[in-house]
Formats: structure tokens, sequence, C-alpha cells
């Protein structure tokens, strides 16, 4: 890995931190894009993953008093569904599918509620949730727009949905990168692992990134977050979709 490669990787690491900071999703999106055009698949999810293990623990962290810990607990035992099924399968996407991925998901967040109702406090969906989601998160990278329709029609405050979406990403990104890195050690060993310096370097930066999204977020109403939510995010799929299709 070059420096510069390495410089640009942790200055979006500081960037997207913030904007989860701010909405508890997005800027995850907008790293694996970044990482998917600067490193080969398995190495992106596995920096992606680490990465965003500190950084929605940290989140989860400062916001802890509001985790709802009885939607974690459902969501969970839908994740570990999805993990026997994704080992049992072990397909792995190139880069073209993981940004069309991407980008469909993003566009999850415009689906009417009478196609979709979807509620993670409602019975049986937050162990849906935590099925669809984590295969998602697994081979795609990233699963914020899909989580974010479970919760963006739930009567939780701003504070507990950015608290109990961070703690169930520590879980996703944990999975992921197991679920990758496995097959890279057989192959060529624990040196192939991205360096161990450059997620050294990205753990202040994401805590930094994710505190002064903090910051912004206490200014927010309920109501301006959840609309600013789904525009940045519908942004986002545009570029991922035009990515996909060999258009950037």
């Amino acid at each position: 890995m070059s420096l510069m490669t390495a410089l640009i990787i942790l200055v979006t690491v500081l960037v997207t931190t913030f904007i989860s900071g701010i909405f508890g999703m997005a800027g995850g999106i907008i790293f694996m894009g970044v990482l998917a055009a600067l490193l080969p698949v398995a190495t992106a999810m596995i920096v992606h993953g680490t990465i965003q293990i500190f950084s929605n623990g940290y989140r989860a962290f400062l916001w802890r008093a509001h985790i709802n810990w009885t939607i974690f607990g459902r969501y969970a035992l839908g994740s570990l569904v999805a993990v026997g099924l994704l080992f049992a399968l072990s397909w792995r996407p190139d880069h073209q599918t993981v940004y069309l991925m991407l980008g469909l998901t993003t566009t999850l967040v415009w689906l009417p509620k009478s196609i979709v109702d979807l509620d993670i406090q409602k019975r049986f969906q937050a162990e849906g949730a935590g099925f669809v989601v984590q295969a998602l998160n697994t081979v795609a990278g990233v699963a914020g727009p899909l989580l974010d329709l479970f919760f963006v029609r739930t009567d939780m405050t701003r504070h507990q949905i950015v608290a109990t979406k961070a703690v169930t990403q520590v879980l996703a990104h944990f999975v992921k990168v197991v679920f990758w890195s496995v097959p890279v050690i057989m192959a060529a060993g624990a040196g192939a692992l991205p360096p161990a310096w450059l997620i050294i370097a990205a753990i202040p930066l994401s805590m930094l990134g994710t505190t002064l999204g903090g910051k912004v977020l206490e200014r927010m109403t309920d109501v301006n977050f959840k609309k600013g939510m789904k525009y940045l995010v519908t942004a986002i799929g545009a570029v991922m979709l035009m990515k996909a299709a060999g258009w950037l």
C-alpha cells in the first residue's frame, strides 16, 4: 500500500465518521466506495470492517445510555442465521457488483410505507433486520440504508436510533471482517492482511470524526435528522450506480 493511498484512506475516515456521527449512517457507504476504488475487494472489506468496528463502537459508547438492548438482542438472533448461511455459500462479489449493490440499497429509503411497512420495534422485524442487514453488509460491505428503513418510521428519538444502530453495526462489521479474512489467511497467510499501522492510525481519526459529528447531532431536531438521512443516502447511491455502470 502506497503512502498516498494510506493518506487518502485516513482523510476519508475522518470525513465519513463525521457524517456517520451525525446520521448514524451514510459515512460507511462513502468509505466503502473509496476503498473499493483503491484496494482489492477483500482488502477493502477487511479495512472497512475493522475501522467501522472502532467507529461504531465508539459511537455506541458515546450514546450508550440510549441503546435499546432488547432490539439489539433480537437483531443478533437474525444475524446469526445469516452468518451460517453466508459461510455455507462462500460467495464473494467483484468490484462492479459491490458498487451495484451499494447503489441499489440506497434506493430502499424511498419505498412508501404502503409497500413496505418496516419498524424494528414491531414483532419479528428486528430478527428480520438482523438477517437481511447482516447478509448484505457482509457481501456488499455496508447496509446502512437498509438498516435505516427499519428505524426511520419508529417513534425512537434520534439519539436512540444512532446508538442502537451503532451497536448492531459493531456486530455486522465484525462478522464481515471474519468472513473476508479467513480465505485471505488460508490462501496467503496473515501477512496478506492490511497493515496494522493503518488501522492504528485510523482509530483516533474515527473517534475525532464521531465526536465532532455528535456535536452537530445535538443541534438537530428529530424531523430534520430523518429527512436529512434520506436525501444524503440518495445522493450517495446515485454515485455508486454511476460507478457500477462505468460512468465514473
